[in-house]
């Protein structure tokens, strides 16, 4: 959620860093609902000193010749007309501040100064290479094709069982999906100081509007029937962001590099405005594994935390030998909580692309903000606005893509890369 003072201090500037994302502020309203809610706080603060005073005045009415017992109807008909239009001024506060609130909590975050301008992935600027795609001498397949033709991958039982965006891995597929997982969380525990986490699968509405999916991109999630606000969740980010929700830390707690969290987790979206996108194979799934990384630190400490989450998801793909490429993405194709964004792309060559495997963003105090996650400063004694991050560390599902498809053999075959083979059990190969 946007800073109300930030906005109030400067709203042209809120203006236009929204418009490099393509959204129109609507400052008329905010400007009427802010002025609104002032108006009745005005009011309602008048209000109380009015009846401070008039509870006084029985005093002065006995002073001035009345009896004690007309002083005190006359003063007790003042305190009811009084807290007849408090009550009413208080209500009026609360429902334009609830308008506010609404208002904000639909508008996304504010891009930082250096997101490149633009309108979609298109525009997204790319930052650096590594690795060197491989030149096959023979067509590559996709990882489809690969995957059925070594009868591993069965996408039209999974059709059968649940529907499309399904999938049903088996044998030595299955098992390197498993294997990615476990090889992730080791590294980004051992070699990179991240605290391992098992976590609900199933979040609130509470948590899901603390992190900026709800209310504005309800229809993307899958909501469980009943009365108890369910949903099945989205990422890993909404459950591990939401364990500071409403807490105050002290500065210790966030020394040297705050918190940082990892967490493997299947994932479910409906993929709303997807439709005719990536419907084959493992790309776009309704279920799909991620390792997901989250830091919580103090706001001097973010900018630094990108780089470094970033590294960290990179690090798994160089340690699998799999190309790839990091953008930073343009205004228009901002997720609606970051202020900053890389995308780690991976070469796929079945699709002569790169594809999106990990977004890692900074959300700045955004999302704090939403979810009222605090730190201490011990130099003032007061409570401050956390910055929050995350990435996934990886996508699985696309990450066995991304082997299938980069370590394939011309007859049909699929070479381990070195890295995973310790959790295969030493295989080096999946043979046709």
């Amino acid at each position: 959620m946007l800073d109300l003072k930030a906005i109030r201090h400067d709203a042209s500037a809120v203006v236009a860093a929204l418009a490099k994302r393509g959204v129109t502020f609507d400052l008329a309203r905010f400007e009427s609902l802010d002025a609104r809610r002032k108006a009745a706080d005005v009011r309602a603060q008048g209000l109380l000193a009015e009846r401070k005073s008039a509870s006084k005045k029985i005093g002065v009415l006995v002073a001035e010749g009345r009896s004690v017992e007309e002083a005190k109807s006359e003063v007790n008909e003042i305190l009811s007309r009084l807290a007849e239009e408090l009550t009413s001024a208080t209500a009026e506060a609360d429902a334009a501040q609830a308008d506010l609130d609404t208002l904000l909590r639909e508008t996304p975050n504010l891009p930082d100064h250096c997101v490149p301008e633009g309108v979609s992935e298109a525009e997204n600027k790319e930052i650096t290479q590594w690795g060197t795609p491989r030149v096959f001498s023979f067509l590559p397949r996709d990882h489809v094709d690969l995957g059925e033709a070594l009868g591993l991958m069965d996408l039209e039982t999974a059709g059968r069982i649940a529907g499309s965006r399904f999938s049903l891995l088996s044998g030595d597929l299955a098992r390197m999906h498993r294997a990615l997982i476990q090889f992730m969380l080791d590294c980004h525990t051992q070699q990179n100081g991240y605290t391992e986490l098992y976590v609900p699968y199933i979040v609130n509405e509470a948590s899901l509007t603390g992190t900026g999916q709800l209310p504005k991109f309800a229809e993307d999630l899958f909501r469980l029937e009943g009365d108890q606000g369910y949903y099945l969740a989205p990422t890993a980010e909404v459950p591990i962001t939401n364990i500071v929700r409403d807490k105050i830390f002290d500065a210790e707690a966030l020394s040297p590099s705050g918190l940082m969290y990892v967490a493997h987790t299947p994932c479910f979206r409906s993929e709303a405005g997807s439709y005719g996108r990536d419907t084959r194979g493992l790309i776009r799934q309704h279920q799909f594994e991620k390792v997901e990384l989250v830091q919580i630190v103090r706001a001097g400490q973010s900018e630094a935390a990108l780089e470094a989450l970033t590294g960290h998801a990179e690090g798994i793909l160089q340690s699998l030998e799999l190309p790839y490429r990091k953008v930073m993405l343009c205004g228009g194709d901002l997720g609606f909580s970051a202020a900053l964004t890389y995308d780690l792309e991976v070469w796929l060559p079945g699709q002569s692309a790169y594809r999106e495997i990990s977004s890692c963003s900074n959300f700045r105090d955004f999302q704090a903000r939403r979810l009222q996650a605090r730190w201490r400063n011990p130099e003032t004694g007061k409570p401050e606005l956390v910055h929050t991050l995350n990435g996934s560390g990886l996508a699985v599902g696309r990450t066995l893509v991304a082997l299938l498809e980069n370590g394939q053999r011309e007859d049909g075959g699929i070479d381990i890369p070195i890295a995973l083979r310790g959790y295969l059990g030493g295989q080096t190969e999946i043979n046709p």
